[in-house]
């Protein structure tokens, strides 16, 4: 059994008892439906701390009004015996309500690395993202909060804000787990049907195909034209965007010249929007 804590001043309460002990702490973030992805940065949290919190937390305001809030998979049961597993010492699994108590009236807004890509595809998003992320940070104050790379954009959202906002807390990237043919692991993957997981590797494989270009010198734009018409051809219905960015700033890129790049898409398969980015450098 994992040590499960709802509230804001219990978890407060367990975090001041390690510092008194003389521990340090390490934050995962997480919406739950926790997979392999979710737990490889739990293991890279011991790395980092003596104590591990993963929190659970579907957080309302970074879904727009058609999107899965409702359907989102919720399941803290099974994923705080996989927390078990792993060793973490601690779930913090909030209410609604315990986040965003009467009266709740603050966001935090995050310009520029949040512009287009998934800011564009989702607005409102990143401000959500934001907000919920600053609040656990600010609950928790761990050393360390852990996030995966599969989402870049917010990873550059939340640096920004730790950042900008000088909270104490150092925040770390972990590479994107993936299954063996190369599909990011997410919790979104339960929505493919066996076929629509058939194609949804095409994903990864055009992220690949734009990267080697890159290295050959190739522009951008046309690499990464190509690449939407090889997922229209596999069985994607829409790609929200697969573009080239500069791995520091997102600014938009077109040819490597020797400074770090991702490659960021975003694509519809069935029921599921994937998103996945790689780097060149």
């Amino acid at each position: 059994m994992i040590e499960t804590i709802r509230t804001v001043g219990a978890l407060r309460a367990r975090v001041r008892a390690w510092r008194a002990e003389g521990q340090s702490i390490a934050l995962v973030p997480t919406m739950g439906a926790l997979h392999r992805g979710h737990l490889s940065l739990v293991t890279a949290g011991f790395t980092q701390a003596d104590r591990v919190i993963a929190t659970i937390f579907v957080n309302p305001t970074q879904f727009g009004p058609n999107e899965d809030f409702s359907r989102y998979p919720r399941q803290e049961e099974a994923d705080a015996a996989l927390l078990a597993q792993a060793g973490c010492s601690a779930l913090f699994a909030p209410s609604v309500t315990e986040m965003y108590p009467e009266g709740f009236a603050t966001t935090v807004s995050v310009a520029g690395v949040s512009d287009g890509l998934c800011g564009a595809a989702r607005p409102g998003h990143f401000d959500g993202v934001a907000t919920v992320v600053t609040k656990l940070l600010l609950q928790a104050l761990p050393d360390v909060a852990l996030f995966g790379e599969k989402d870049y954009q917010q990873l550059g959202v939340i640096e920004r804000a730790a950042r900008d906002l000088d909270i104490p807390v150092r925040i770390q990237g972990v590479p994107t787990v993936r299954e063996a043919d190369g599909l990011a692991l997410s919790s979104r993957n339960r929505y493919l049907t066996p076929d629509d997981r058939a194609v949804a590797p095409a994903l990864y494989r055009a992220l690949t195909e734009v990267a080697d270009g890159l290295t050959q010198g190739q522009a951008a734009e046309t690499l990464c034209a190509h690449a939407t018409a090889d997922l229209h051809r596999a069985g994607f219905s829409s790609v929200d965007y697969l573009e080239v960015r500069d791995a520091e700033t997102l600014a938009p890129a077109d040819r490597f010249t020797g400074r770090r790049l991702r490659i960021l898409a975003a694509a519809r398969l069935g029921a599921a929007r994937l998103i996945d980015n790689i780097g060149v450098e």
